[in-house]
């Protein structure tokens, strides 16, 4: 951990008169392209598509005097000294390579609304983790409220970051979630402490390879002024802490499913434990929670729990409200939730598991296991995944245009597990999927909706095939 001349607050921006270009429309460009407009900025929207929606979105922003071009998204606008863009849009379009030549600064609706922030604003608690980002979020959130404290879960978490830095409500503290797409246009954040849960290969089509993929999450550390929360069991957390430059007598705080080190939380009889917030931290730890007080107390949701933990410890959060906070959280659906027990058999739907690393997470929480797996890959392979969870497979159905890919990892790694391949992706595919689980299934096994793929070759979303998922299981109760 380096320790640099950073500061804690924002350089305030002067807008007044300031040519920027806001790249895409949707949820974060056009409250982007109003906030500029309001600014005094001159402000032009630029556009790849040209649909029915956008059209309206324009149509709004123009009646403001505001320029929208659609359907071209590529060419930079004359006079541009700014551009805002939407957290999706690649490195590598051409836009932001005449950006780059031309020496204009790039921002993201992140970066925007921590410019925006006042002097007094509250500080940022950040996650970010290629899993378990949301959930530990709302588990920082619940802590810091049990602690009286002002707070919102906010970021990619589906709540504007814009909107809570300009509303009228006031924060003593946020539980920010951000995405490596938010970090990678973010230069100047600077949280008050923050978190990478882990790290697995996910997104590479965007940043183009692990290393940009790993550096973009590691820019969550950049000028932490209490402490960089890192995963012990994940040594690529531990090394973007040793990269990063920090503020002076910022610390590396480790969490573990293990017995903590001094610095750390960790486990220690199924108890949560704090030796990195006490007093002679050699000799000393504080209780925080149970394991029981955590649901669900899977491994990978233990973990998340010690991460929130770390965050609010680093706040100055007391034990009580760990504690107090742990058990109100409940976590949103379709994240390891429990459906149904039918027959001495538990249905469990995790359809958030959408890539390997979550779906091996939400396997490794259970003994003898039914897999209900399958979808659209991106790009993934899965032979790491089943050669892990093998000896844990009772049964796998598989369902989805790349479940090829996965029953060729069972043939090599675990050719004993029977498997029913479904070779249809109608609305009833899910019902029969549920029904043949069904059938492999013996009393005290999960089966396990843990997908490891994306969804959109079936359904809309993940939060769409576990309604599908949790309607069979109700159909199979009925």
């Amino acid at each position: 951990m380096g320790s640099g001349q950073v500061t804690s607050t924002s350089e305030l921006y002067d807008f007044q008169g300031k040519h920027v270009t806001v790249a895409g429309l949707g949820v974060s460009g056009v409250p982007a392209a109003k906030v500029l407009h309001a600014r005094g900025a001159s402000v032009t929207v630029v556009n790849d598509g040209d649909d029915a929606r956008a059209r309206e979105q324009a149509a709004e922003l123009e009646a403001l005097g505001i320029t929208v071009r659609l359907g071209d998204g590529a060419t930079l606008p004359e006079s541009t000294e700014l551009i805002v863009t939407a957290p999706g849009w690649k490195p590598d379009k051409p836009l932001f390579l005449a950006a780059a030549e031309a020496g204009v600064p790039i921002w993201g609706d992140v970066e925007l609304a921590w410019r925006l922030r006042g002097p007094d604003a509250a500080p940022w608690l950040a996650v970010t983790g290629t899993n378990g980002k949301t959930t530990t979020v709302q588990m920082l959130a619940s802590i810091l409220k049990a602690a009286g404290l002002r707070t919102a879960a906010v970021g990619n978490i589906g709540v504007s970051l814009l909107d809570v830095v300009l509303g009228d409500e006031e924060y003593d503290v946020l539980a920010v979630e951000l995405s490596s797409y938010q970090l990678h246009w973010a230069p100047s954040l600077r949280a008050h402490s923050a978190a990478v849960l882990n790290l697995a290969p996910d997104h590479l089509d965007w940043h183009g390879s692990m290393e940009a993929y790993a550096k973009d999450k590691g820019r969550i550390y950049e000028g932490n002024r209490v402490a960089c929360v890192y995963n012990v069991a994940d040594k690529l957390t531990e090394d973007l802490v040793r990269e990063a430059d920090v503020e002076e007598g910022c610390r590396a705080i480790g969490f573990t499913l293990g017995s903590p080190a001094p610095s750390q939380l960790g486990v220690v009889d199924g108890i949560l434990v704090d030796r990195a917030f006490v007093e002679n931290r050699q000799k000393n730890a504080q209780e925080l929670a149970e394991v029981s007080d955590i649901d669900p107390p899977a491994p990978h949701n233990i973990a998340n729990a010690l991460a929130a933990a770390a965050l609010a410890r680093a706040f100055g959060v007391p034990a009580q409200a760990v504690r107090d906070g742990l058990k109100a959280f409940r976590p949103d659906a379709h994240r390891i939730e429990h459906v149904a027990d039918l027959d001495g058999v538990a249905y469990v739907d995790d359809s958030k598991a959408t890539n390997t690393h979550a779906a091996e997470a939400s396997l490794a929480a259970y003994e003898s296991i039914v897999w209900i797996a399958g979808g659209l890959a991106k790009g993934a392979t899965f032979e790491e995944l089943v050669a892990k969870s093998a000896k844990r497979l009772r049964g796998a159905v598989l369902i989805g245009a790349d479940r090829a890919l996965i029953r060729d990892a069972l043939a090599r790694h675990a050719p004993e597990v029977p498997v029913v391949d479904l070779d249809r992706t109608d609305t009833g595919a899910m019902l029969q999927a549920v029904t043949e689980a069904r059938r492999l299934a013996q009393p005290g096994d999960t089966v396990l909706l843990a997908p490891a793929c994306a969804s959109m070759d079936m359904f809309t979303n993940y939060n769409q095939r576990g309604d599908a998922f949790a309607a069979a299981v109700r159909g199979l109760e009925a």
